[in-house]
C-alpha cells in the first residue's frame, strides 16, 4: 500500500477519457519546479528516450530528491508523477518500490512504443541513483 500511488490513482480516476488524463498529465507537468539550466546538459539527460529528459538527485539525511525537466509536455508531466512518488524515500525504498500506479492509471497501455520505453528509462535512471546512494551507504 502506498499512499502517493493511491492519490495518484484517485485523481486520474476522475476521467473517462484519455484526452483528459493527457491534459492533466501536462498540468503536472506545469507544475514541475524548474530544473537548474546548468543541469541541463548531456551529463543529466537520459538515454532511451526520444525527448530530451534531465534528471538528477541528491542524497539528503539519508533520503533521495529528484530534480527533473524535460523538453516534452506530456513527458514532463510523467517525469513529475514519478518524482513525486519517489521524492524523499530512502534507497531502499526506492529500490523496493513497485510503480503500480503506472498500470492502473492505464498509463503504460496509453503510451506509443518510443514513450513507453522513455518511461522504462526514465524509472531505469531513477533506480540506479538509488543504487549508488545505497552502495555509499552500506560502504
Amino acid at each position: 500500500m502506498d499512499i502517493v500511488q493511491d492519490e495518484i490513482i484517485d485523481e486520474f480516476s476522475v476521467f473517462d477519457q484519455w484526452l483528459d488524463k493527457y491534459e492533466y498529465l501536462i498540468s503536472l507537468g506545469n507544475a514541475l519546479e524548474s530544473m537548474d539550466a546548468a543541469h541541463k546538459t548531456d551529463n543529466y539527460v537520459i538515454k532511451g528516450c526520444q525527448s530530451r529528459v534531465w534528471i538528477d538527485a541528491q542524497l539528503r539525511d539519508g533520503r533521495v530528491y529528484y530534480h527533473a525537466d524535460s523538453d516534452a509536455i506530456i513527458t514532463k508531466g510523467i517525469i513529475a508523477l514519478l518524482v513525486r512518488v519517489l521524492n524523499g524515500r530512502t534507497p531502499q525504498e526506492i529500490l523496493d518500490t513497485d510503480l503500480y500506479f503506472i498500470d492502473r492509471i492505464g498509463l503504460r497501455e496509453n503510451l506509443s512504443p518510443t514513450r513507453s520505453n522513455g518511461l522504462l528509462a526514465m524509472i531505469k535512471q531513477m533506480k540506479l541513483f538509488a543504487l549508488a546512494f545505497a552502495s555509499k551507504q552500506d560502504a
